[in-house]
This record gives structure tokens, sequence and C-alpha cells, in this order.
């Protein structure tokens, strides 16, 4: 069997500020050395920051999203370019709000993981269903789609991705998928992905949902699941410690 390195991240969304964000990361940082490997995905205007604060550590950065183009005319937009400059080792893609609030399509998602491995960034591909789908017994046709879109997509790159299952029914609601549901739809994500690369065993999936300290262990300690994307727990530096300790 395939030893998986745990990865924590922290998954800020809109949330902080210049002074907040330096306090967090002194604490995390002061709570190494760490068993597992850590990294925050801070919002685009704190990632400058970020780099500066943890460029000595082995405590890494990335943002929350990143362009599908490669440069132009898209106001807004902050290519996987720029990423690289700054140093982001990961990128999330396809988080839940992201496919909600902006309508992104699976194929959306899919282009912009392939334009973060064009530039050595890490895409953290978040897949999950929502409740709906859930009671309608859908989860696994569901959460098969989002992924088969970037694994064609990435075609012979698939295997560098890391994977997120973010039950979108547990996001920010307290619910929490059960140690059992998380590891079901792990082991058949990890199966797809073994089927389609041939190295599915050696590739990252992390949990994401209302992880907290008084869950973690029991999450990470499934045979499938190789750490967390860890939302409004990660904005408290001693919480986001405990679920880090909790990985290794």
């Amino acid at each position: 069997m395939t030893t998986r390195r745990k990865l924590v991240v922290g998954n800020w969304k809109m949330h902080g500020s210049r002074v907040a964000n330096a306090e967090l990361l002194a604490g995390v940082l002061a709570a190494r050395p760490f068993a597992c490997d850590v990294a925050v995905c801070t919002p685009f205007v704190y990632l400058a920051d970020a780099a500066a604060t943890l460029a000595a550590s082995d405590v890494r950065w990335g943002a929350q999203d990143v362009s599908a183009h490669a440069q132009g005319a898209y106001t807004g937009e902050v290519s996987a370019a720029m990423l690289q400059e700054l140093g982001c080792r990961y990128t999330l893609v396809g988080h839940s709000e992201r496919r909600a609030y902006h309508a992104e399509s699976d194929a959306l998602v899919a282009a912009k993981a392939q334009a973060a491995l064009g530039r050595g960034v890490t895409p953290i591909v978040c897949v999950g269903e929502t409740l709906a789908e859930r009671e309608a017994g859908q989860t696994a046709e569901v959460v098969k789609r989002q992924l088969s879109v970037v694994i064609h997509q990435l075609a012979h790159c698939a295997a560098e991705m890391v994977v997120a299952y973010e039950p979108v029914w547990a996001i920010g609601t307290g619910r929490t998928a059960t140690p059992a549901q998380a590891q079901e739809v792990h082991a058949l994500l990890r199966a797809q992905l073994q089927a389609a690369t041939g190295r599915g065993d050696a590739m990252r999936i992390l949990y994401g949902g209302s992880v907290k300290p008084d869950n973690a262990a029991e999450l990470f300690a499934q045979a499938d699941i190789d750490g967390g994307l860890i939302g409004g727990a990660s904005l408290k530096a001693a919480d986001f410690i405990a679920i880090v300790r909790a990985a290794g």
C-alpha cells in the first residue's frame, strides 16, 4: 500500500486583514514542526504578505482561484503566471462557492486546473454534491462527472492534481459527513483516479466540510482521506493547529 503524506490546507475565503493575518500566521509558525504538509489559501491581495511571512518555513501558500486565461483583457482575473511569480504552491479550483455563486461549469474548472498546472501550481480540484443530490442518491454520479471532466482535460498530467471532496451540504453548515460517508466517496474517487491515471493510490484526496478539532482525527483516520480543506476553523490558529496535529 502506498503511504501518502497528509496535507491540511486552510481556505480563508473572504476573511482577514493584514493585522489579523500576521497574528494568525505567527501562531501557526510558532507551533511547528508539523508531521504533515500544511498550506494556507489566502485572498489574492494577501498572497504577497503570506509569501513574505512563510518563505523561510515549510508552510506553503496558495490562492483560492485562478483564471483559465494566460493573460489579456480579463479585468479582475488573476493568471497562473502571477500566482507562480508569488511562489504559490497551490490554488483551489472549482470550490462549491465558485460553482454556485459564479456559475462555474465543470469545463471551466478543468480549464483552470490545466492553466495552474501549466505554470507549476498544483490545483486542488474541489468536487461535491448538494443536499438535494445526496438525497436523490446522485452523489456518486455527480462527483464522478465533476472529476472526469478534469481528468480528461489534464490527460497525462491528471495525477499531479490534488482532489478535495467537499459535500456542499456540509460546508459552513455545522453538518459534517460521517467518517463512513466521507470514506465511501473518497474510495470511489480514488478508484476513478486509479483507473484513469494508474497512480490513484499515490494521489491525495482531502475532505472539506465543517472539519473541526473534535472530528478531524476520526475523519483523517479513514483509509482514503489524506487530510483536509479547512474553512472556518483555519481562521483560528489554535483550531487550525489542532486539526493539523490530528493529521499526523
